[in-house]
């Protein structure tokens, strides 16, 4: 296939889409996208109906949770067959050098773009660089790149935001409801990817100023099996001693509560245990609604529209955003706090909302 030139790929920038995350309900990011949806849908018709199909090569993380799949999904839709795509997908299954030999083959099938979730955030340069020599662009979605920046444009979460509004509410909630005392334990996900060090950094940022005593930290790898074994440790170790746990996805949470269920712990609203949770999966929410999951922090995963907008603004030789955040709401199980305020990580006072869960949210999710 012919190799196209993109202008401007590594350009001055201008905006095409959200604000930073946290605060906003879920019709925004819904809205956000409905409006990538049509800008992707008119150029990708137009390149179909002239018969000029574009090769996309994705290399995904794995399939390690509900959050994982939803994020696949949404990428294979946006680049289907229909809308004038050839999409090359590769499930990693968790495995760097597996990532990285990915985006070779990529390379050497001479694809028109490259989509990248990186597992981890390092050892990405190289390999970028030989992207870059062959004109192929790189769109990195959800996790970030920290030692290259050899890509046209990234579309994700800021993580550290969501660890620093968890801690936040996790304040606000234990004053509200009379609590001194907070002992906790923490279920990260996959260490050395940057939705763990996003989160595991901002809510340690809280728990330091505020004193917080983090009894444990240890990976669960985004998964249910993992959440469970790291929490049948847990309360073998911690017997009697813990009344927060923070799990860094929905499906460690799932696991955590499986253990702690068996073991006799009771979780969730005026329980034992204060449960938190990331990534607000349908399965997720409905268990905050239940009152078993206290606040879940929201991690949007449908990007591949967006990424189907800056594919189609980079043929069109246009300049796209090096950064796209995502917009996404916090939700809780109560209503005793209405919003939460803190400094993000770009240094601003934010104010956001908190949202109740209900029928409507929780069946709207992904």
């Amino acid at each position: 296939m012919k190799k196209r030139i993109v202008a401007g790929m590594l350009t001055a920038l201008m905006a095409v889409s959200m604000v930073g995350c946290g605060g906003a309900s879920s019709d925004t990011a819904d809205s956000g996208n409905a409006g990538s949806d049509a800008g992707a849908d008119a150029g990708t018709e137009e390149a179909a109906a002239d018969g000029d199909v574009i090769t996309v090569g994705f290399a995904q993380v794995g399939h390690e949770s509900d959050w994982r799949t939803a994020s696949t999904k949404s990428v294979q839709d946006a680049f289907s067959a229909d809308k004038g795509y050839d999409l090359q997908f590769v499930d990693c299954d968790n495995d760097s050098a597996a990532q990285i030999e990915a985006v070779r083959q990529f390379i050497q099938d001479d694809v028109d773009y490259i989509v990248i979730d990186p597992i981890v955030s390092t050892g990405w340069d190289t390999v970028l660089t030989e992207c870059e020599d062959a004109g192929i662009p790189v769109i990195v979605i959800d996790r970030t790149i920290d030692d290259s920046d050899k890509y046209v444009s990234w579309v994700g979460s800021e993580f550290m935001n969501e660890g620093l509004a968890a801690g936040t509410w996790l304040k606000d909630y234990a004053e509200a409801k009379g609590i001194s005392d907070l002992n906790i334990l923490v279920i990260e996900g996959s260490n050395g990817s940057s939705a763990q060090i996003g989160r595991t950094d901002g809510f340690k940022k809280i728990a330091d100023a505020e004193g917080w005593t983090i009894l444990d930290s240890q990976d669960g790898n985004f998964t249910q099996d993992g959440g469970q074994q790291v929490m049948e440790s847990y309360c073998k170790s911690y017997e009697g001693q813990f009344n927060v746990v923070v799990c860094q996805n929905d499906n460690e949470a799932f696991g955590a509560m499986d253990a702690m269920t068996a073991a006799g712990v009771s979780y969730g609203v005026d329980k034992d245990v204060i449960l938190i949770s990331f990534d607000a999966c349908k399965s997720g929410l409905e268990f905050v609604q239940s009152g078993d999951i206290n606040a879940d922090f929201m991690c949007y995963p449908l990007q591949g529209e967006y990424c189907a907008d800056i594919v189609q603004k980079l043929e069109a030789g246009e300049t796209v955003e090096k950064q796209t955040f995502m917009t996404e709401p916090w939700y809780v199980a109560e209503d005793i706090l209405p919003s939460i305020t803190y400094t993000n990580n770009a240094g601003e006072e934010v104010t956001e909302e908190l949202v109740v869960v209900t029928d409507a949210a929780s069946q709207a999710s992904y």
